[in-house]
């Protein structure tokens, strides 16, 4: 059971064959209008253009793709990287892990097709690849985009290696730098000086890590580890200089937890505080840092999602329910969050139940419901466009 309970955690995926579903009739069934002045108030009068929804898809059936939302119209188009892509044989592959834009260029992490693909932000275009084994999550700094790898293939092993953290000049697309760091790597956050890497040791189950490994960007090179919590998965660094962590526990005894960290006198980061609350992700915005939980038990198919508000200056949880009750709301599994930074709009992506078409949600900064469209297979990843990239290729369809 310990191991079924790990695999999901980290492939929810793998438990899951691809079903194809059916669109009503339609002149396009891929492009979706959401009611254009449901956004009109808020998400089309800032620098942002849209937003681009990077779907993971069910692992082995080849079925990650890339949505696109535009603000000022309120069109929502599904799976644009074939229709922009004629001349590549291939779909855009295997469990869509992580997005995000940098300068001009949109790079999607394609998980189990151990590559990272470089797209074009202003119309989704590809510009090429590469070779990043069991890639993970995205970073960028000073010209250079830095990805976790788990290195090993996909699979339980209490004997896989520790991870790496790959830099890649953003210009040229080269790798110019690797690094070993802890065992299954997550997520990064930086201060400019340092990388963080949460390490998980989610394949080396029931021998977790617990560490977040400090890279220093000038040398390239793993420094220190800072003991922290098991299996380490999503971390954040705040306006107050603070990093925050979440780690999933062992899935039995070690329940999830929210781990701060702040520095010492001599300017490294140690753990001051563990927040007892189950937390799957989170996103921060000024003062407030907004959860989602999926707490399942180990012995019994009970199953448990909440949300909540923790005020990160006084550490205290302020809400366990920042959502308003609506009938248009019926959220079976939250997979992914982002705060929209000019409105405070939370968009909060619903996997369903991972076999098929998922769920985007926008609720206003007060948990009122917006506005809401289908997606692609398990939505998780969103990177907001500024305007400036948008021309009119973004919308074209």
């Amino acid at each position: 059971m310990a191991n079924l309970r790990l695999l999901r955690s980290i492939y929810p995926y793998l438990f899951f064959f691809a079903i194809l579903s059916t669109n009503a009739c339609r002149k396009d069934p891929n492009v979706l209008p959401i009611t254009p002045s449901s956004i009109g108030e808020g998400l089309d009068k800032s620098e942002y253009a849209g937003l681009y929804l990077l779907n993971e898809g069910n692992m082995g059936s080849n079925k990650a793709s890339l949505d696109y939302l535009d603000f000022a119209s309120g069109t929502y188009l599904k799976n644009i990287y074939p229709t922009r892509n004629h001349n590549v044989a291939m779909e855009l592959g295997d469990v869509g892990n992580d997005i995000g834009i940098y300068g001009s260029k949109l790079f999607l992490v394609i998980n189990a097709s151990n590559k990272v693909e470089v797209l074009q932000a202003s119309n989704a275009k590809r510009i090429g690849h590469i070779d990043i084994p069991n890639c993970r999550s995205l970073l960028f700094h000073g010209g250079n985009a830095y990805v976790t790898s788990f290195i090993s293939p996909i699979q339980i092993d209490p004997d896989s290696p520790r991870g790496a953290l790959f830099r890649i000049d953003t210009a040229s697309l080269e790798v110019t730098g690797k690094v070993e760091v802890g065992y299954q790597p997550e997520e990064m956050a930086t201060d400019g000086k340092s990388i963080f890497v949460a390490n998980s040791g989610g394949y080396r189950q029931p021998h977790y890590d617990n560490t977040i490994s400090v890279v220093d960007i000038q040398t390239f090179h793993e420094g220190e580890k800072i003991p922290v919590a098991l299996n380490l998965h999503h971390i954040k660094r705040d306006h107050y200089d603070q990093l925050w962590v979440s780690s999933r526990g062992d899935y039995k005894e070690v329940p999830s937890s929210l781990v701060l960290l702040q520095r010492d006198k001599e300017k490294r980061f140690y753990p001051v505080d563990t927040l007892p609350i189950p937390c799957s992700n989170f996103a921060i915005k000024g003062d407030s840092l907004f959860y989602y939980a999926i707490e399942e038990s180990p012995y019994t198919s009970d199953r448990k999602v909440s949300y909540g508000i923790v005020n990160i200056k006084s550490r205290k949880v302020v809400t366990k329910s920042f959502l308003k009750p609506h009938p248009e709301v019926n959220i079976e599994t939250p997979y992914g969050i982002a705060i929209y930074g000019c409105t405070g709009d939370i968009l909060i992506t619903d996997a369903k139940g991972y076999t098929s078409s998922g769920t985007l949600y926008c609720f206003s900064s007060d948990g009122s419901f917006r506005w809401k469209v289908t997606t692609g297979d398990i939505p998780g990843h969103i990177a907001f466009l500024p305007k400036n990239l948008a021309t009119r290729e973004t919308i074209s369809h």
